[in-house]
């Protein structure tokens, strides 16, 4: 979707800190977030690309004034609400007023440490031979839509190259309204002049991972 997250290539926002500190948490309270959002139990209509979807949905002044950790929490916040996990006032108050039904157990401590193994995947067996081949030049598709994309603005309705095919994956798209299906996905390389030709001094590419969805039929 066309939301204050998809802010990449824009002006106006200032150089990017690349000397930031490398700390994952800045203070006390993200850790405890991270470890509470990492241990509790998910509705069954959750994935990583609803929570995607939800996040962005944060309005514009919170998304650009919150910090990382701030806007994780108002997301899980409104995500459990959607599912009925728990109600504004149970929120508001810290306090639970009615038992979870319906939900598994909470992570036992013994689960720990398979789960922080654990790696989910996103891939999936070839159903139709791909579109598109490497060394081949595609472009992308220039309308948004209204959920979650990973196609960002800046690249829509331009030209790239493929530089490598990875098989099937799911797709964000659909999987963020939980009904997911797989397409293939690329690389795509971009060259900088195509991004921005107003700038002619710039050289360079910028490399995408995309699926097939994302380009222009051929």
């Amino acid at each position: 979707m066309d939301g204050m997250h998809d802010i990449g290539g824009r002006e106006g926002f200032g150089l990017i800190d690349v000397n930031e500190s490398e700390d994952p948490f800045h203070a006390p309270w993200e850790a405890r977030v991270f470890g509470i959002i990492r241990a509790f139990t998910r509705a069954s209509d959750w994935n990583i690309d609803w929570f995607r979807h939800c996040r962005e949905l944060i309005e514009p002044v919170d998304y650009l004034t919150r910090g990382y950790y701030d806007q994780w929490l108002m997301t899980y916040a409104a995500m459990m609400i959607n599912s009925g996990m728990v109600t504004v006032e149970e929120l508001a108050t810290g306090r639970s007023s009615m038992p979870l039904a319906g939900f598994p157990a909470p992570m036992p401590p013994s689960a720990v440490a398979s789960a922080k193994r654990a790696m989910t995947s996103y891939q999936r067996e070839a159903t139709a031979e791909p579109q598109f081949a490497v060394g081949q030049t595609v472009r992308t598709v220039s309308r948004g839509h209204s959920g979650h994309t990973r196609l960002p603005a800046y690249v829509r309705g331009r030209y790239g190259m493929i530089e490598s095919y990875h098989g099937f994956h799911v797709l964000p798209d659909a999987n963020a309204s939980l009904m997911p299906r797989a397409e293939p996905l690329y690389t795509v390389a971009f060259d900088h002049a195509e991004l921005w030709p107003e700038v002619p001094a710039l050289r360079g590419f910028v490399c995408l991972d995309l699926w097939e969805s994302y380009f222009e039929p051929r």
